[in-house]
Parts: structure tokens; sequence; C-alpha cells
């Protein structure tokens, strides 16, 4: 059974709405409806009340809205994985833990930006490049904290990065079947991922 761990601060664990602008707020909405691809900046224009040379105007077009919302997403991701590892103090361990159980209640509680990861492809060389350095971020946070407790003896992991790909991607595929009105909350959920996580790198597996 999943239970919550104590740390010196558990602020990371608290999630605020979202705040976006209007325009942001309708993007979102209406690239989750249609998927990037499938959405016309008239929709978003439309769905935010707003005339499409305004949306031009804020933005640019409509992968400048995209952008926008990865990036706000990769940073508060990254803002709150960084904070899990500081409130866990010195042990490996919780550091792991809190990290897994930070990723994961991002992509519960944040699943409407969560899942534009997936729109990677869709950005333009410079701007994914300088998305993918910021999730690259994350990768070597955990990257670095699983090494750090291969060398104290508290985890066995043979291959670091693919072990840290494999988990990753375990914490990223959430967003495809989680739902709000589920029967687990993004507590729950992300605290039974901690868990799983935990058992995969546990020295007595």
């Amino acid at each position: 059974m999943a239970t919550e761990m104590n740390t010196p601060s558990d602020t990371w664990r608290t999630v605020e709405p979202l705040t976006l602008t209007p325009l942001l707020s309708a993007a979102l909405e209406v690239f989750h409806e249609f998927g990037y691809h499938g959405a016309s900046v008239r929709d978003i224009a439309k769905r935010a009340g707003v005339t499409v040379p305004t949306l031009y105007y804020h933005h640019g077009n409509k992968q400048g809205i995209l952008v926008a919302l990865m990036m706000t997403g990769i940073e508060e991701v990254t803002t709150r994985a960084r904070a899990a590892v500081d409130a866990a103090g010195p042990s490996p361990t919780d550091q792991f833990g809190n990290l897994v159980e930070a990723c994961v209640l991002h992509m519960t509680s944040r699943a409407d930006i969560a899942f534009l990861d997936s729109e990677l492809r869709y950005l333009e060389d410079e701007e994914r490049k300088v998305y993918a350095a910021k999730r690259k971020h994350l990768e070597n946070l955990l990257a670095d904290v699983l090494a750090a407790g291969v060398i104290r003896g508290e985890f066995v992991a043979t291959d670091i990065a693919g072990t840290v790909r494999a988990l990753l991607g375990m914490c990223q595929s959430v967003v495809l079947w989680f739902r709000p009105d589920g029967p687990q909350t993004p507590t729950e959920v992300s605290l039974l991922y901690r868990e799983i996580a935990l058992k995969a790198v546990a020295v007595s597996n």
C-alpha cells in the first residue's frame, strides 16, 4: 500500500490552478479536442473570443501558441521535480521517490497540458531543441539521483540511462489513461507510481 512520505517541505505536492491567459486557455481546450494538427487558428480565436489578427499579434502563429503552452508545462514539472528532490534531504531513495511522485503528480493534475508533450514533432527545429533541452534537464536530474543511489548501495541499475528512459516513459504514459473523474485521485496515482518505481530499482529485487 502506497503511503505519503514525510518531507521537510511538501509544498511541491500542492498543485494550484494553472494560470493562463484566456487565449492560451482557449487554445489548450481546442488542442485537447482536436489535436494540434486538427486545430485551426480560427477555432482558437473563436473559442477565445478574439480576432485572428489579435491572436497573431500575441503569439505570431499557431505554433507560437503551442510553444507557449509546452514551455509552461515543462518548466512547471521541472520546477516541481527540483523542489521535490530538495525537500527529500540527502537520501537518494527519498529523492528518487519524491522525484517520481512529482512527475506523476504533474501528469495527473496537469493532464490537460502534459499531453502536449506528444505534439513535439510539430515544433520547428529551433523550438524543438529548446524544449528538448528542458526535458533533458528532468531526465538528467533523475539519472543523477539514481546514480547516487547506486553508488551508496541503495539501488541496483546496470544501465542508468536505460532505466531512466523506462521510468520516465512509465510516468509519461499516465496521461494517456488518467481521468479526473476516475476512481483514483492524482495523489493516489502518484504514490502508487512512487512505490512501483522504488521497487524497480530496489537492491532486494
